[in-house]
């Protein structure tokens, strides 16, 4: 099965906000997302990473560099109420244990860890399963902006002790001690930054333990109705994707999910999709990965994708990537 999952818009917000100033339409940012205007002004909107990737990949054609200032946009406020319950933990410490605790209301895209290290801590990201091309920007967006996180927790910068990253050291290397004041070390073995473990004893400015154990409650019922939207989701992107060759359309996958037509269609629109825009984005994914391999022919990866003619995958190969199949192999 594919990997993906529901997010927030806080991330595709912070990308609109960011080159406001310069100009640059929502149409160019959001192009192929299948994201709207309309829907980033509504508070309960979720969309899937694919989408929010797809605006990401659209940021980083137009500045390399884009997962740094994005990550630094990235404060304790735009997560909402698991903001709030972080800012209210008795102590460092604890507020980093819950935020671990509930990856999918932090919206990341890694496996985040503590990892002792003698006198250090390293709070680590791993376990990417995304875009591989996206992969130094999200480093960059997760470890900036976690760092962010906890200057806002402290009241104050936390003192980094060491800073690494698994890819060659970037042409803009030097922006990285803009944000990274420290040792850093690229071509490592994880992705992480390092800082005096004496700092998770470190009672907090803003705790609060009424409010605190409200706000926490508050994420533990909607971490469970986000992670049940995401297994429901799960389900429907793995039945589908097993059947590309012959897609079963609305009524065939309502069928095989138990529900009618109707129920099927509401759900995906409360998750911020349609039926033809999963069956696209997991044709879209399966002709990267068959193209990719370099073994079979385009006319026979259009069968594979239920295409009934080799030009109608094409076009709509352009319509999503913006090159035909022949350029993007290998």
């Amino acid at each position: 099965m594919l990997h993906s999952h529901l997010t927030t818009l806080n991330a595709v917000s912070r990308v609109l906000d960011t080159f406001k100033a310069e100009g640059v339409s929502y149409d160019i940012l959001l192009a192929g997302s299948g994201i709207c205007e309309a829907d980033l002004a509504r508070a309960d909107t979720h969309i899937t990473t694919h989408q929010e990737m797809r605006v990401c990949a659209n940021a980083v054609a137009l500045r390399q560099d884009v997962g740094l200032e994005l990550g630094q946009r990235m404060h304790v406020s735009s997560y909402g109420m698991l903001g709030y319950a972080l800012l209210t933990s008795a102590t460092f410490g604890d507020a980093l244990q819950l935020a671990l605790r509930y990856p999918a209301l932090l919206g990341t895209l890694f496996e985040l860890s503590l990892e002792p290290d003698g006198q250090r801590i390293w709070l680590t990201a791993g376990g990417y399963r995304e875009d591989p091309a996206l992969t130094q920007f999200n480093v960059e967006f997760c470890l900036v902006s976690l760092k962010v996180i906890c200057a806002d927790l402290l009241g104050q910068p936390l003192p980094l002790l060491g800073a690494r990253f698994a890819y060659p050291s970037p042409a803009y290397q030097a922006r990285y001690a803009e944000h990274f004041a420290c040792s850093l070390q690229f071509s490592a073995q994880a992705n992480a930054f390092a800082f005096d473990r004496r700092w998770l004893e470190q009672p907090l400015p803003l705790a609060d333990v009424i409010t605190h154990r409200a706000m926490a409650e508050r994420c533990r019922k909607q971490n469970t109705e986000f992670t049940g939207r995401q297994a429901w989701l799960g389900r429907v992107r793995h039945l589908l994707g097993a059947q590309l060759d012959a897609a079963p359309g609305v009524d065939g996958l309502a069928a095989q999910m138990n529900c009618s037509s109707r129920t099927l269609r509401r759900h995906l629109h409360e998750l911020g999709c349609s039926y033809q825009e999963l069956l696209d984005e997991l044709r879209f994914e399966r002709a990267k990965q068959l193209l990719g391999a370099d073994e079979l022919p385009i006319h026979r990866i259009a069968e594979q994708l239920g295409f009934s003619e080799t030009a109608s995958f094409r076009h709509a190969f352009v319509r999503w990537s913006g090159v035909a199949p022949s350029q993007f192999r290998p």
